[in-house]
């Protein structure tokens, strides 16, 4: 039986410098080719290594597939959620239990190249960073509007949140073991990381590189999903919204302030009829803002709601990197059910 509430902490391995974590939900396609270009690319490192493959309850063959290419591959370790739980909260898992010095995170799409992964190891090593970003300089492969949905998100989150939001970058980064402790260090609750990876303000660099086309399979993310992760940075990182409420209230006081001037100038002329309107759209106006105060007012609750629950973002059923997971043998069972992933975002 694994532990659920192992410490991972436990099991830092020094000689590890790098961990490569890649969130999967469903890639069973896009398997052979990560890692025909993953691991060439990790062993000409010379580093010590290992691959967090974090499966977020996928419902294909994924499970099996890396299973059975881990009995090659003794670097590749594999961390099963026991539910599909989101991108970000499977990226958690593989953060919170790699071993290594360093850690790059990487989608199993292969739009952001792994070849990249010893550019950034070295630029970290050589300027004493603790966070180096891989910057999207050109997404020609996207479609037009998911690179001006992505231009308008990231834009607004450099005027909400500040402008050490780096622009166009995603979740392609690499960590020192002082932010994967920092990050440990935080309460458990579903992170944004494109955002919270910059608030705490190490020293930080950067690698542009060209967005690649999805290597197999189909988007994990789309529209509705976006717009989702957009809600989330917004409230999880900004009280600008309670402010527009508190700016839209005030704007509808003078509205009404102005609606009633002339009420009173209507009917001290003794001519009420024509007030019938603007009392409708005053009515409207108002009940409008009060609604939109009371949904903004909700998300805020909403997530307060969640953190006093104090749930676990994620639930780990198996790790292969455990004393207890090479002591048991484990059954790798049948992929269950799942309700999708973020990844793809932005």
């Amino acid at each position: 039986m694994i532990d659920l509430f192992h410490d991972p902490t436990d099991l830092i391995e020094p000689a590890i410098e790098l961990s490569v974590v890649i969130p999967m939900f469903n890639e069973e396609e896009a398997l052979p080719a990560l890692v025909g270009r993953l691991r060439p690319v990790l062993d000409g490192t010379g580093e010590q290594y290992e691959v967090v493959a974090v499966d977020d309850g996928s419902t294909d063959r994924t499970v099996e597939l890396l299973a059975e290419l881990r009995v090659a591959w003794p670097q590749l370790r594999l961390v099963r959620l026991r539910r599909n739980s989101g991108h970000q909260a499977a990226l958690t898992a593989g953060l919170h239990r790699a071993r290594g010095r360093y850690a790059a995170s990487l989608d199993a799409d292969l739009q952001d190249p792994p070849e990249k992964i010893p550019e950034m190891l070295a630029l970290a090593r050589a300027q004493g960073l603790d966070i180096v970003y891989g910057v999207r300089a050109n997404r020609s492969t996207d479609t037009g509007f998911k690179r001006h949905t992505a231009g308008a998100y990231y834009w607004l989150m450099r005027r909400l949140v500040g402008n050490h939001v780096p622009a166009q970058a995603g979740d392609f980064r690499l960590l020192s073991r002082n932010v994967l402790d920092a990050l440990k260090a935080l309460p458990d609750q579903p992170q944004v990381y494109r955002l919270l990876v910059p608030w705490f303000g190490f020293p930080s660099g950067e690698v542009t590189y060209h967005r690649d086309e999805r290597v197999a399979g189909h988007t994990k993310y789309p529209l509705r999903k976006m717009i989702l992760l957009a809600v989330d940075s917004i409230i999880s990182f900004s009280v600008a919204p309670l402010r527009l409420a508190t700016w839209l209230g005030t704007l509808a006081f003078f509205v009404c302030l102005g609606t009633l001037v002339y009420t009173l100038a209507v009917y001290t002329a003794g001519d009420t009829a024509p007030g019938w309107a603007s009392l409708i759209i005053a009515v409207l106006f108002i009940g409008a803002v009060q609604l939109i105060c009371l949904g903004v007012l909700g998300e805020y609750i909403g997530r307060i709601y969640s953190a006093v629950k104090q749930r676990p973002t994620y639930y780990v059923g198996d790790d292969t990197g455990t004393a207890d997971a090479s002591a048991a043998g484990i059954a790798w069972p049948g992929p269950r059910r799942g309700q999708g992933s973020r990844q793809d975002a932005f």
